[in-house]
């Protein structure tokens, strides 16, 4: 009698399905299943810049322990505009560490990381954000992901990082329907309008409040030397982005 016999690679992703799709379970309890659940997923995406020389010493320092501890991201966007993932979406990259943005507390287990190959101290190459448009119209059609929400890391924790910097095209990107820019049409702040609530509501933290309006500045205004108090013109941007968060 013939044995029937699988190949061996494909037993080998049969035996790696399963063990994927099990549930992980104490043995301590009794198994009694509700259907009140659902997978957890990312609801935004955080940029970085790398803050290195090129993208081979940046998937190194994405794939092993350094100095610093070990950090990783979900994918990575080369200066010629290659894209290559490093976790998969489902999985908790560790790349925003500490830090805020609106109600979400925990950044590694509910956002999508990626990081851009850019030194921090210049221009970020066309294709490279050629290829990042394109990476965000997969990844916020594949999960869901509302393309408003797009944030820089600075953005939840401005007291520690600075990235991507204010080279970084926030603009072409909210043109190509990514992330929030403000309209010229939406006109001046109206009177009484409080620019720092109003901060807080688009989703800065408070904690510090100079390191936020600094963030703020890199980010909307493409400057890190303004003064970290808020004027008519961050009013202005702020009251047209409230505006589209309606």
């Amino acid at each position: 009698m013939h044995r029937f016999r699988l190949p061996l690679a494909l037993l080998a992703a049969l035996l790696l399905s399963s063990c994927a799709t099990t549930d992980l379970r104490s043995p301590l309890a009794t198994w009694v299943p509700s259907p009140n659940h659902n997978e957890r997923k990312p609801v935004i995406i955080v940029l970085h810049h790398t803050d290195q020389d090129n993208v081979q010493q940046s998937l190194h320092t994405l794939r092993t322990a350094n100095s610093g501890g070990r950090v990783s991201s979900h994918y990575l966007v080369g200066s010629d505009g290659h894209i290559y993932q490093l976790v998969a979406d489902n999985r908790r990259a560790w790349h925003a560490g500490g830090g805020r943005w609106g109600s979400l507390a925990d950044l590694n287990s509910t956002s999508i990381g990626i990081e851009i190959d850019n030194d921090g101290n210049s221009p970020f190459a066309p294709a490279q954000i050629a290829a990042l448009i394109r990476l965000l119209d997969d990844v916020c059609t594949r999960l869901d992901i509302p393309r408003s929400q797009i944030i820089a890391h600075a953005d939840l924790a401005p007291t520690r990082k600075s990235d991507p910097s204010r080279y970084f095209p926030w603009q072409q990107l909210a043109e190509a329907g990514f992330g929030l820019w403000p309209r010229a049409s939406d006109g001046p702040a109206p009177a009484g309008f409080d620019a720092t609530l109003a901060l807080k509501a688009f989703g800065y933290s408070l904690a510090n409040r100079e390191a936020a309006i600094g963030a703020f500045h890199r980010r909307f205004r493409g400057r890190d030397d303004l003064p970290q108090v808020l004027d008519e013109e961050d009013a202005r941007i702020l009251h047209s982005l409230l505006m589209q968060m309606r």
